[in-house]
């Protein structure tokens, strides 16, 4: 990685401002807070957000800590991994990720998460047990290949332990066992 100016802070900038705004939306959802406009709005934001950083990727392929420094390049990720409304788009930035991570360009755990949810996403089981879902009473992984040697999958890409990553979630989102009014949603960014 690198500690040098980005190349591109104009495009470092826009991707923060666009994934501060969604990731503001997001925890107002998760706390249930949003009526049906605002939901539209949120989904709104996140077809502009995946279009713009279409563009990016189209021009330089992935947004890497070189380009756009690392808190810019996180923010690509949180815009990939929120493309759920389209899945091409979500696959080839997982692909164009990978080959950032290969030059050391990307964290791989980054790339972690957004494989995991291109799979959940297609039908299929995730590999390092990123993908949880959170509903009124528990936390519970999405579907998962070959449960038992999750926890070797998941230290090759620098993850901990599923059990670990688990009750970050469980003490972030569920504080003191309570589990008043918590909607379901796929969480994604701390397991």
């Amino acid at each position: 990685m690198t500690t040098e100016k980005p190349q591109r802070p104009d495009i470092a900038r826009e991707l923060i401002a666009r994934a501060t705004e969604s990731a503001a939306h997001r925890a107002t959802r998760v706390r249930n807070q949003l009526d049906g406009v605002q939901l539209g709005r949120g989904r709104h934001t996140d077809y502009a957000n995946a279009k713009f950083l279409h563009r990016v990727l189209g021009e330089y392929e992935w947004p890497g800590h070189r380009l756009v420094g690392p808190a810019a390049a996180r923010a690509a990720w949180s815009i990939a991994l929120h493309s759920d409304h389209d899945l091409v788009f979500q696959r080839a930035a997982t692909i164009l990720l990978g080959r950032a991570v290969e030059v050391g360009d990307a964290l791989v755990h980054h790339w972690a998460h957004l494989h995991d949810r291109t799979l959940i996403n297609t039908g299929q089981d995730q590999e390092y047990g990123t993908q949880l879902l959170l509903s009124s009473d528990r936390i519970e992984l999405c579907p998962l290949r070959a449960p038992g040697s999750v926890d070797k999958r998941r230290a090759t890409v620098g993850l901990p332990p599923i059990a670990v990553a688990l009750e970050t979630v469980r003490s972030r989102y569920m504080p003191n066992g309570s589990t008043d009014e918590v909607p379901s949603v796929v969480l994604a960014e701390a397991a």
